[in-house]
């Protein structure tokens, strides 16, 4: 099963980088519910600015991993 590794605008123009089997469910989740993370609770709406399919799991949060440890710059680049 694929996933998808996302990254969301927050209200503040920071970006919020997950991953997600199905990534419009969990944009969702951080909008509408108390099931989004606690970071964009206080930081609503978000709005979904990038995806990238990947084959696993495993894979998708070791990508996570590599964008998180981008500078802001280089985030609004991959964008």
């Amino acid at each position: 099963m694929s996933h998808t590794v996302y990254i969301v605008e927050c209200s503040d123009k920071t970006l919020y980088t997950g991953t997600a089997a199905h990534v419009i469910n969990r944009v969702f989740q951080h909008n509408k519910t108390g099931a989004g993370a606690k970071y964009t609770r206080a930081r609503r709406p978000v709005t979904l600015v990038y995806t990238e399919v990947l084959p696993s799991l495993s894979v998708a949060r070791k990508r996570e991993a590599e964008i998180k440890r981008l500078s802001r710059k280089q985030k609004m680049e991959l964008i």
